[in-house]
């Protein structure tokens, strides 16, 4: 063979090879596992959320940008848009769904019944609604979180009638148009049955219902307020602690970020918490587990928060007993 005929043939595999390598390198990228986040919030204020995630991710051993993708489908409070979203994840063959936010865990199970979904549920029993078959075998594409809204109702109620002891009526801030909200009234209503109390039941669907609402509660001489955990009052904790403020209003909420904003008090499950949990349930299906063997998991840490700040305004004694049991106390 001549040198010449050598040269050729060696050019034409190093041309080969050059034209192979874009194709396995694009093959690999391809092969990154992608995952759909779907939540009816906007990013505005999720950070910490979003960290959390990435978090739980992390400790399965995925970072994003590495070896695994993330795509982001946000409703922006917009329930409607659910179904479009979750339906364009599925276009997509994510490998996971992770969805929160009370709608979105149904948006994206109606969308498949295929693709692992991880839920986090904030104000409904997964089972109730039909999201899983039970907590122990979920059965099916679905698992997830539960935050225990629902059951801690009553507890939210009971510290409330311990700050203001000696008062008898009480209101309920509360959405009716969200899934579980009969579970969270019928736990909260038997909760004041056993205190002793008359429980005023507010219902508040849209922005534009919290001032009637106030109104009401103020009308009725209603003693202390409750805030369910709902995403409505999540997202637009800064208006009602505003609206607690002009009122005077002693308050409870189901997110500390309604306390670090001004709020009274609140009692609930970590969001950040609760976030970094979906990340590991979805890092865990990554690594090939199925959600019908992973078991819905149930939040086990509840934080109580005091805003001594608020307290001092609203002329309020906060007992010893509630200040012994708080996990922090903003001065």
């Amino acid at each position: 063979m001549t040198s010449s005929l050598r040269r050729r043939e060696f050019i034409t595999l190093l041309g080969g090879a050059a034209a192979a390598w874009p194709r396995a390198a694009r093959a690999q990228q391809r092969a990154m596992p992608v995952v759909g986040f779907l939540h009816a919030e906007s990013p505005d204020g999720s950070a910490d959320m979003l960290a959390a995630f990435h978090e739980g991710l992390k400790q399965l051993g995925f970072v994003e940008g590495q070896n695994v993708a993330i795509e982001y489908r946000w409703a922006n409070d917009q329930y409607d848009q659910l179904p479009a979203l979750a339906a364009d994840l599925v276009r997509r063959r994510v490998a996971v769904i992770a969805a929160s936010g009370t709608p979105a865990p149904l948006a994206a199970k109606a969308a498949t019944t295929t693709i692992p979904i991880v839920f986090l549920s904030t104000a409904f029993d997964p089972v109730q609604i039909g999201l899983v078959a039970s907590f122990n075998r979920p059965g099916g594409n679905v698992t997830g979180i539960s935050s225990m809204s629902v059951e801690l109702s009553g507890k939210l109620l009971q510290w409330l009638h311990e700050l203001v002891p000696g008062a008898t009526r009480f209101a309920m801030l509360h959405n009716p148009t969200g899934a579980g909200s009969q579970s969270i009234i019928a736990e909260a209503q038997a909760a004041a049955r056993t205190l002793g109390l008359q429980l005023l039941v507010l219902n508040a669907s849209t922005e534009s219902d919290f001032e009637p609402a106030f109104a009401t509660l103020v009308q009725q001489q209603a003693a202390a307020l409750y805030v369910t955990a709902n995403l409505l009052f999540l997202n637009r904790h800064q208006q009602i602690v505003a609206l607690a403020a002009r009122h005077r209003m002693p308050t409870i909420y189901a997110n500390h970020e309604a306390v670090a904003a001004g709020g009274l008090m609140s009692y609930g499950s970590p969001r950040a918490d609760n976030y970094r949990l979906i990340g590991t349930y979805t890092g865990r299906i990554l690594k090939g587990e199925k959600p019908a063997d992973l078991p819905v998991q149930q939040a086990t840490k509840v934080e109580l928060h005091i805003n001594m700040k608020t307290a001092k305004t609203l002329g309020i004694t906060f007992p010893i007993t509630l200040l012994g049991r708080a996990d922090e106390v903003i001065e």
